[in-house]
């Protein structure tokens, strides 16, 4: 009688279902979701069938039934694997630990004196993870021109997107594909140094961030000005030659210091020394 009842039913189902409106979720990968129906009441004696399309076929998930007065719900342990859970009041379903292979398109037709369907498209996504800004500059120097050319990387997800950020302004961008295990964007930028940058890598879920540390990252001067630098470089090859020769003088007058106090021990030594 059982199976009979949801052959049936699944048969009118199908047949009612065509052209309803899809409802479509985006949850993150490992969260419990609910798919609410927006109902407040469902009818008591209400017959609540769930199915999951996989492979062009409808299979079936929950089915709570009344039968002779009882609520009998069944529910698909192989797939879903205790997963799952329905609220008969509303007709909800509660997905536990949600995967990525769970993503796809659920109906929900509750029986009463006619069928009413829903259907739910629902895509789950990994969680993105935090970005990674290295330098890909071969040789690293005081012109920041020459010593910093900043490449952000992150491992690529579905539906996955990496951009630049100056401030708070997306400066470019690039999607993911299937193609590739990482996503990479270079910051075009011929002075990295006056503005604040961030590499942004998000997917319909969710979010991380890292800010790009110029200094660090190319161990470069913090001087901005080049001029600055240049008076710098200047000054540096000045003092080096006067350094040196002021500790060349200073060891030249502790010589000369030294020998003059041995010369007058030995003329006082001679004297002392003489015919009485």
């Amino acid at each position: 009688v059982f199976r009979l009842i949801l052959s049936t039913y699944t048969v009118s189902g199908l047949l009612c279902s065509a052209g309803e409106e899809v409802v479509r979720l985006q949850e993150l990968e490992g969260n419990t979701v609910t798919i609410h129906t927006g109902l407040t009441g469902v009818q008591s004696d209400a017959h609540i069938l769930w199915f999951y399309r996989s492979e062009n076929a409808d299979i079936k998930i929950v089915i709570s039934l009344i039968i002779r007065g009882e609520i009998i719900t069944d529910y698909d342990s192989e797939r879903f694997r205790d997963r799952l859970q329905l609220n008969r009041t509303s007709g909800s379903l509660t997905i536990r630990n949600i995967s990525r292979e769970d993503s796809g398109v659920y109906k929900l037709h509750i029986i009463t004196g006619s069928i009413s369907v829903w259907s739910f498209s629902v895509d789950v996504y990994a969680p993105v993870l935090k970005p990674v800004i290295r330098n890909q500059a071969e040789k690293r120097s005081v012109s920041l021109r020459e010593s910093c050319s900043p490449l952000c990387s992150v491992e690529n997800v579905k539906d996955l997107s990496l951009s630049w950020y100056e401030e708070k302004e997306r400066i470019s961008s690039i999607n993911s594909s299937d193609s590739s295990e990482r996503l990479y964007l270079p910051l075009n930028k011929t002075d990295p140094n006056n503005s604040t940058y961030t590499c942004v890598a998000a997917n319909p879920v969710s979010t991380q961030t890292t800010q790009l540390n110029i200094t660090v990252l190319c161990f470069i001067n913090t001087v901005r000005n080049p001029n600055e630098a240049g008076r710098m470089k200047l000054l540096v090859a000045v003092l080096i030659p006067v350094l040196i020769v002021g500790l060349l003088l200073v060891f030249i007058a502790r010589v000369w210091k030294k020998k003059s106090k041995q010369q007058g021990k030995q003329s006082w030594s001679n004297r002392s020394s003489g015919p009485e």
